[in-house]
């Protein structure tokens, strides 16, 4: 339940951050979007992110049609990395196994540098 309460909040305060923080909108705008989201490996907790100059959109589940997925072993892997989202910890849980990049690590270098700005 703290997972799902987690990726919820998450997609309220990228929206706020998309309306108040002039910094996050011109990132935004310079990477023209991104569709990413998180799951975890059952699938049985997943959520989606659409991110775009237009506006943010989140939801449940996850479309096949996303250019980057965070797929977590479980729900505790996920909130202990979620919870310090640095480029370390995402690659200590890749090294054990507890967290799987589907995409670009691209993608996910776009996403931290927009996250940094919540």
């Amino acid at each position: 339940m703290k997972l799902k309460l987690m990726l919820w909040v998450l997609g309220w305060l990228l929206q706020r951050a998309r309306r108040r923080n002039p910094r996050f909108r011109e990132l935004l705008a310079e990477t023209r979007g991104l569709d990413w989201g998180v799951a975890t490996e059952d699938l049985a907790i997943a959520r989606h992110y659409r991110m775009s100059p237009r506006g943010i959109e989140h939801g449940r589940g996850l479309p096949v049609d996303l250019d980057l997925e965070l797929r977590f072993a479980d729900a505790a892997s996920a909130l202990a990395i979620l919870r310090r989202p640095t480029q370390q910890a995402f690659l200590e849980g890749m090294m054990e196994g507890r967290v799987r990049l589907v995409g670009d690590s691209a993608d996910l270098e776009r996403l931290q540098k927009l996250l940094r700005h919540l």
